[in-house]
């Protein structure tokens, strides 16, 4: 009669203290960040602090030699400076030209630490730098695309766009499409 209550408590006990660490687990694994994408995020956003700091440069050069050639009743006009514009806005959505493309299905993480997933190509990154964001056009494959992987094989001006089946990407084959930057 003990040793039947004692045996009960053992196990009442022991499904308590899993179903505890279960939960404790879950609790655990939704406070964890996400190192790979905290990882891409940090680099995306230093590409593009980057930019932001050689655009504001540009413009002040810009508007430097503006008001050299101005007369000092035309300096006034232009105090707005949202209708200023960069130099390098003139480089969003410039074409990159042609390039060849092929397709990919390995599954794992890319060169900047993320997981594949669709709209992710993969890019020498001497002609497409890593975390640019590229417009593609291919077709039915066409849209926009974060140039996120290098290859073995991707040397110039080629490319790979991940596809989730190795089918597809056999069917896919090897074609010629068009890019142009959205950066």
């Amino acid at each position: 009669m003990i040793m039947g209550k004692l045996v009960r408590g053992v196990i009442i006990f022991s499904i308590v203290g899993m179903f505890v660490a279960f939960i404790y687990a879950q609790a655990t694994t939704e406070r964890r960040p996400n190192i790979a994408k905290d990882s891409q995020t940090k680099t995306i956003s230093g590409l593009i602090d980057s930019e932001v700091v050689i655009q504001n440069a540009l413009a002040e050069d810009q508007k430097q030699d503006k008001d050299k050639n101005q007369k000092p009743d035309q300096l006034q006009d232009n105090k707005n400076p949202f209708i200023e514009k960069t130099v390098l806005s003139k480089e969003v959505g410039k074409s990159r030209g042609m390039f060849t493309a092929t397709a990919y299905c390995l599954r794992g993480r890319t060169a900047l630490g993320h997981g594949v997933r669709k709209g992710i190509i993969a890019a020498d990154p001497r002609v497409l730098r890593l975390g640019s964001r590229v417009n593609l056009g291919a077709g039915a494959y066409s849209g926009d695309y974060l140039v996120s992987d290098t290859g073995g094989r991707v040397k110039g001006r080629k490319i790979d766009i991940w596809v989730p089946s190795c089918a597809e990407a056999r069917r896919f084959g090897r074609r010629s499409v068009s890019i142009s930057s959205l950066e």
